[in-house]
């Protein structure tokens, strides 16, 4: 198969480039196996690129994520940066490719495998079979709205401002895809927001239901509180199919959901952008876990969130469900296989590190393909 699709891969910082190298070995894999390449660039971003250019997202950055077909994003930040001003962190890196690529809609699945319930927070009757989507909005609300900032006033006290804020086209479009999701799923949408307290939480209610009453009639649609909606994750998860949420609160529930799964080193993420006359859509995939830089270089990070949002990425851009599947099934033989790595250790398991896990995929990844 000719390499027509273009692929940035940007490491990162911490775990990134760990888990990024064994995803590296998954692609070599496709080619040798399947015959299928691609025409991969990679780039910097975060604090490694804050070390070589002084920007978090220099702008080849941004000219090379906006030619690819998609992009395939590690982590950034850690301890040597945590003294920068704001404007230098390296977290503005993924913010600014979101936003300059129109990346709005962060698609996070918090799925319970079978061979991990043991590693889930719950009790297993409660998550058994769990498979949740979350949908957040990532390039508005309160992490982007003005004014902003910390300012100190005549007294010498300080003040500290961020805002919330929403277009009701902003929100019409998130909840899209939430819904026509939904009808890939179980066709039910549980709206998240503070409509009780919060100006920006009624219009959000609004618009939602205005979308499914004007386009998805055929969609359940429920709204909820946010507080309420993580006190029920936290203890009926499988009453949920797909939560549309703000950029703040679908980031927290997202990372709640995840707690649910039995460890961030297990999620993938997709963010998505609008589908473009041409039919192109920017979309760039990432794992939800950070950098950790408290195990980066210690070659004992789970690769398993990476090369899920490779899966992702192969699905969704390019097509090739075929190819995610058979990588989704690999990692779950694995786990069934009693390999874990750290953050899913359990009793009777062994325990492995990154570049095994990856060996362990790849040979999972050859039996399948026999």
């Amino acid at each position: 198969m000719p390499a027509n699709k273009k692929l940035l891969i940007l490491p990162g910082d911490g775990i990134g480039p760990e888990v990024v190298r064994e995803t590296r070995r998954i692609i070599e894999w496709l080619e040798r196996r399947r015959a299928i390449t691609f025409e991969i660039e990679e780039g910097l971003v975060g604090g490694i690129a804050l070390d070589t250019t002084g920007s978090a997202c220099p702008d080849e950055t941004v000219e090379a994520a906006k030619a690819a077909d998609a992009v395939l994003f590690g982590s950034v930040g850690g301890p040597k940066w945590d003294s920068l001003p704001f404007d230098k962190r390296p977290e503005l890196g993924i913010l600014r490719l979101r936003k300059d690529l129109g990346l709005f809609a962060n698609l996070r699945p918090a799925v319970v495998l079978d061979p991990l319930l043991d590693a889930s927070a719950l009790k297993h009757d409660l998550v058994r079979g769990l498979n949740i989507m979350i949908v957040r909005e990532t390039t508005s609300g309160v992490y982007f709205g003005e004014p902003r900032g910390v300012t100190t006033g005549a007294d010498g006290k300080r003040t500290g401002v961020d805002t919330q804020l929403y277009h009701e086209d902003e929100i019409a479009r998130v909840a899209r895809v939430a819904f026509e999701l939904a009808r890939q799923r179980r066709n039910k949408v549980t709206s998240v927001d503070k409509a009780n307290v919060m100006q920006s939480g009624r219009l959000w209610r609004a618009v939602v239901g205005e979308v499914h009453k004007a386009e998805f009639a055929d969609v359940e649609l429920e709204h909820m509180y946010a507080d309420n909606c993580a006190m029920q994750l936290a203890s009926r998860p499988k009453q949920f199919d797909v939560i549309l949420a703000d950029n703040l609160f679908g980031d927290v529930l997202s990372d709640l959901a995840a707690a649910l799964t039995g460890s961030l080193g297990m999620l993938p993420s997709a963010t998505l952008g609008e589908v473009q006359p041409t039919g192109k859509r920017h979309a760039l995939y990432e794992p939800i876990h950070g950098s950790a830089p408290d195990i980066a270089g210690k070659g004992i990070a789970n690769p398993s969130a990476q090369i899920l949002s490779f899966a992702m990425l192969l699905k969704i851009s390019f097509g090739m469900e075929e190819e995610a599947v058979l990588i989704e099934q690999a990692i779950e033989k694995v786990l069934a296989g009693g390999l874990r790595t750290a953050d899913i250790m359990a009793p009777g398991m062994a325990r492995i590190g990154t570049s095994v896990m990856g060996e362990a995929v790849l040979r999972e990844l050859d039996k399948l393909a026999a």
